[in-house]
């Protein structure tokens, strides 16, 4: 199972781009708060740094309506990515696709949509929620993995 939900605020604005398909993809960060107790202060707290991705309608509405700073909840997967830089060395990260997102905040970027609920009908399920996975993943989103790309 693959599940996470985490809440924390946005660290930029939303980046809406179009693939060649014409799907929305929204990227952004959102940074998690986490205790963090210290000796000398038991009551601190660090953050964690997630990219989100989020696809099709909801990307749009993403880009729309929420901005740095704001109070967001994501629901989705974790995913692990690699690439090789410019200088041969293989690079990990770890990223979350986004299923939902809610707005937990609401600010001057723009006014409040009519409902917060999102209601699904037959025609959003065919064009916006499916999944179009990058080149080299599966139909699931995953990469086939060989022993070298294991990091240990």
């Amino acid at each position: 199972m693959n599940n996470v939900i985490l809440i924390g605020r946005l660290t930029r604005d939303p980046e809406l781009r179009y693939a060649q398909s014409g799907m929305a993809v929204t990227r952004f960060g959102l940074a998690v708060d986490r205790p963090f107790a210290k000796k000398e202060d038991p009551n601190a707290v660090t953050a964690d740094f997630f990219n989100v991705t989020i696809f099709g309608k909801r990307a749009e509405t993403c880009a729309q309506y929420l901005a740095k700073g704001r109070l967001t909840a994501v629901r989705g997967r974790i995913q692990n990515d690699n690439y090789t830089d410019k200088d041969g060395i293989k690079r990990y990260s770890v990223s979350i696709i986004a299923d939902d997102v809610q707005f937990l905040e609401w600010g001057d970027k723009g006014q409040r949509p009519q409902s917060q609920t999102y209601q699904r009908n037959d025609t959003d399920i065919a064009s916006d929620d499916v999944f179009m996975p990058e080149e080299g993943l599966d139909s699931e989103g995953y990469r086939a993995l060989s022993d070298d790309d294991v990091p240990f």
